[in-house]
């Protein structure tokens, strides 16, 4: 029987993430998934804003941006506390974990929440971001790497 340990390497000590030299299965296609879990969000909380419209007496027209970001911020923070996925990461094969491998926590959830907000906010940071996405060996974005999370794909 294999320890977890040895399943998923551990040579960094600062981590419990699986390493991406021992056991790069768990980044493969992670900045694909992301995206795409992405898009099935940024829809997903457009169609609960789109329904919530009517019960602003149609106001929320001049907000929307504004009630899409409230309304994003608390799907994105409810799922990540509870499942440490969205439903478009839970589609894609995907969870966020923290630096010891294990699930977000609710703080841990509303913190990479408020820093996925923040660098949707600005440009700059998207694009490093994404940059980090694609060039990083943990496949980490830049609110990931100042928290110690990562995506990796769902272990069975």
């Amino acid at each position: 029987m294999i320890e977890s340990t040895q399943m998923y390497a551990y040579p960094d000590q600062t981590t419990r993430l699986p390493d991406p030299d021992v056991r790069p299965d768990f980044y493969d296609s992670v900045p694909l998934r992301r995206l795409l879990a992405w898009f099935v969000d940024v829809t997903l909380v457009t169609i609960v804003a789109v329904v919530m419209l009517p019960f602003t007496a149609f106001t929320g027209i001049f907000f929307f941006p504004l009630m899409m970001l409230v309304i994003g911020f608390f799907y994105r923070w409810t799922m990540l506390a509870n499942a440490s996925a969205t439903l478009g990461m839970l589609i894609t094969g995907i969870q966020i974990r923290d630096s010891q491998g294990q699930q977000l926590s609710n703080r841990a959830a509303m913190l990479h929440t408020f820093g996925y907000q923040v660098s949707i906010a600005f440009f700059v940071l998207q694009a490093v971001s994404v940059l980090m996405m694609l060039t990083g060996r943990r496949k980490q974005g830049l609110t990931d790497h100042m928290l110690g999370t990562a995506a990796i794909c769902r272990p069975l």
